[in-house]
């Protein structure tokens, strides 16, 4: 995308960003540094803390209006145990689009105004090499109406904005 002129700090950005995320759940943030390779291995695409809770990075699209690319949130998102362990078996075998969307809730916290924490999503997992979508499911979150409806290129540089410079 073009380059903008920064609101925050001034500056002119060559190109606008589009994609952010967090490298890892909300959660694992919440453990002691010192326990938290123990309590809770962290790969790029998946995590489990305390042998309880299951977590996977999707990718929640925000549909730029007049642009073919979105603004990408990479959020985590928690499964069930079951869930989080077919997504697992099926990592590598083609067709695992097909596969049923899981009900899942976000745990990546991104900037708006209302928490985007535990929000009710799915994750529907895609072709090979791809990584899962994540639809919000609270209608009435700013999240889920600008995922239904769309931002306009100013609103994705704000956004941007608040994630370069928090």
């Amino acid at each position: 995308m073009q380059g903008f002129h920064c609101a925050t700090c001034g500056e002119y950005h060559d190109e606008l960003p589009t994609t952010f995320g967090a490298p890892a759940p909300a959660a694992w943030y919440d453990l002691p540094e010192a326990e938290r390779e123990q309590r809770a291995p962290l790969s790029s695409d998946q995590c489990i803390i305390d042998d309880t809770h299951h977590f996977v990075l999707g990718r929640l699209e925000i549909p730029i209006i007049g642009s073919p690319e979105p603004f990408v949130w990479l959020t985590w998102v928690t499964v069930s145990e079951a869930d989080f362990y077919r997504t697992s078996e099926l990592w590598e075998t083609p067709g695992r689009e097909r596969e049923p969307p899981y009900a899942a809730r976000v745990q990546s916290e991104f900037p708006y105004e209302v928490s985007t924490l535990n929000l009710k999503a799915t994750l529907q997992t895609q072709a090979l090499g791809d990584r899962p979508l994540v639809f919000v499911d609270a209608g009435d979150h700013p999240l889920a109406l600008q995922q239904n409806a769309g931002i306009t290129l100013d609103q994705a540089r704000q956004l941007a904005e608040r994630c370069l410079h928090p």
